[in-house]
Order: structure tokens, then C-alpha cells, then sequence
């Protein structure tokens, strides 16, 4: 595997490989990043994050945290951020918008960036504002292959 720079692209034909991937990202990552998760359901947005997670060394099963909406994992060693995994698909109905925005903010995630990786699941078009950078990871699926597709980039605000 090449190593992960600012952006690009991946085959990732296996979950082990999506995992992989994560804690291969993971290694890039400090605390005060945002991560998004973006792609359609099935295309491997909590793999990857377990991935991540298993590459911050942190505490607890990451799973996705669809009906909690927010799980934060403590850090496995001193020298490594923790993890809070948010899954935004059920924040403000079924869209983006303020009703969303509203919530995400009622998360409170501001408070954990000095201390954690934030890996947003669906956050693309609202979690960007959490940070003056935050990477993109878009995600999909070979619907005849079943082989999932990495997309990544490092984005700043404007």
C-alpha cells in the first residue's frame, strides 16, 4: 500500500482492507481533526472509522452509533487523541439544514476537538464547520464487484 497523502484514491476490495485503510489514516491524524464520512449506505463508512480507531489505539468497540448519534472513545495511551463517532444522518430529519446545524451544535463537539479525532458519518455539507480543516473521505461501492472505492482530501475553510 502507497502511504496517504493530502488526497487521493483506493481500491479497497475487502472490510480488512477498509480497516486497514482507517488505521493507515489514523496515522496521519491528530486531535482537533475532523474526518467525514461520506458515501451511501453499505459503501463502509464504519468500517473505516473502526479502522481509525483501531490506528488511535482507542478504548472500546467502535460501532456505528446510529441511535446514540454520538460515541466517544477515550484514548488507549496518553500519547494518542481519542475518538468522538458521530453518526449525522438522523440529525435534523432527513436533510441538511438548520435543524441539523442546531443539533450538531446541541453535540457540543467544539469542546471535545482539543482532545479527539471527530469522525463524522454523513456530516458532509454541515460537520466542515467544526474546524478550519477537515478531510473528506467519500466512499463507494462497485455495486458488481462489491469492491468499496476510497476517495480522500484534506479541505480547508474558506
Amino acid at each position: 500500500m502507497s502511504g496517504v497523502g493530502p488526497r487521493g484514491t483506493r481500491d479497497l476490495p475487502e472490510v480488512d482492507d477498509t480497516e486497514a485503510f482507517g488505521a493507515e489514516l489514523a496515522s496521519t491524524l491528530a486531535a482537533g481533526d475532523v474526518v467525514i464520512l461520506d458515501g451511501p449506505l453499505g459503501a463502509g463508512k464504519t468500517a473505516l472509522a473502526r479502522g481509525i480507531g483501531a490506528g488511535l489505539g482507542v478504548e472500546g468497540r467502535v460501532t456505528s452509533p446510529t441511535f446514540i448519534i454520538a460515541r466517544e472513545h477515550r484514548p488507549g495511551r496518553p500519547d494518542r487523541p481519542g475518538m468522538v463517532h458521530v453518526d449525522a444522518y438522523r440529525l435534523g430529519g432527513t436533510g441538511s439544514g438548520s435543524g441539523m446545524l442546531d443539533e450538531l451544535d446541541a453535540l457540543d463537539l467544539d469542546s471535545d476537538l482539543d482532545e479527539a479525532v471527530v469522525v463524522v458519518e454523513w456530516g458532509e455539507g454541515v460537520a466542515e464547520r467544526l474546524a478550519d480543516r477537515h478531510l473528506v473521505v467519500r466512499l463507494r461501492r462497485d455495486t458488481e464487484t462489491d469492491v468499496r472505492h476510497a476517495e480522500w482530501e484534506w479541505v480547508s475553510a474558506e
